[in-house]
């Protein structure tokens, strides 16, 4: 048995990641171009549970926790680095955090290449997430990408005039002053109540758009107008599973993000890899 040095690891996982770009999407290449929204199936409780229950199958097989130790971790000690820097965008830390919700339905493409692939009986390694750069729709990917961090950004001015209109404008003292003054003043309150208005109506806007397009799109050759409008119909027939599946993301993500975010690592891909199997039980 030979032990590959960590240089023949890397070119290896390199040359993985080619071959599933190259070859992942012959089959698809034969499809016709979906430019029209798809019907969706009605779904129940049960159908949610079973998503999850796929999305830890899929994470124990794929071991994708490497991905985001190697990428999410680094860019979020980057922020938070910058953040603890001092206390001019302190109000930021928590909409910056949440914010990630946002974005994190295109964070996730890889690992729906990596369920798709499972489920097809490929062979399954965190290279492989770079398949979905194959796709025929990873220009719309792309763009709806760009969609949400546009939504990313906006949220993050929005919370910004939040703080200004009621504890700002100026740069908190201390760390400790600014969490006394959220939680002991009518002023913290009423930014406490406004931002989680305001990031609620963020939140729903980029789950409606985006819960099934990535997954669609990683899937099929479509257009972002189908993905989207398909998207768009699942949410629409199914309000109340949906409305628990959104709850049940946003409850992950502030149990994963407790302890100093470690726990991110197992509720991140887990629920990436959940959401394609919802989406293969909402789409035909």
């Amino acid at each position: 048995m030979h032990i590959r040095n960590p240089l023949e690891w890397g070119w290896g996982s390199v040359q993985l990641a080619r071959e599933a770009m190259g070859t992942g999407r012959l089959q698809g290449a034969a499809r016709e171009r979906l430019t029209a929204p798809l019907g969706v199936r009605r779904i129940g409780v049960q159908d949610l549970g079973d998503a999850l229950a796929k999305g830890f199958q899929d994470f124990a097989a794929c071991r994708t926790d490497a991905i985001f130790l190697c990428l999410v971790y680094p860019a979020m000690g980057l922020v938070l680095a910058r953040l603890v820097s001092g206390y001019e965008f302190l109000p930021l830390l928590f909409p910056l955090v949440s914010g990630f919700a946002l974005v994190g339905p295109f964070a996730a493409i890889g690992l729906y290449e990596m369920s798709r692939r499972r489920e097809q009986g490929a062979e399954i390694s965190w290279p492989v997430a770079f398949g979905v750069m194959g796709s025929h729709s990873f220009g719309a990917i792309l763009q709806l990408g760009l969609v949400l961090a546009l939504l990313f950004f906006v949220w993050i001015a929005a919370a910004w005039e939040i703080y200004a209109l009621t504890l700002g404008p100026a740069a908190p003292a201390s760390a400790a002053g600014f969490i006394q003054d959220v939680l002991t003043t009518g002023a913290g309150w009423a930014m406490i109540v406004l931002g989680i208005g305001v990031g609620f109506v963020f939140a729903c806007v980029a789950f409606a758009i985006s819960v099934v397009s990535f997954p669609l799109m990683v899937d099929r050759d479509a257009t972002l107008s189908a993905a989207v409008q398909t998207s768009l119909r699942a949410v629409r027939e199914n309000p109340g599973p949906m409305a628990l599946w959104g709850l049940i993301v946003a409850a992950g993500l502030v149990l994963g993000s407790i302890p100093v975010l470690l726990g991110l690592i197992v509720v991140l891909p887990v629920l990436g890899h959940a959401t394609w199997h919802l989406y293969r039980k909402l789409v035909p």
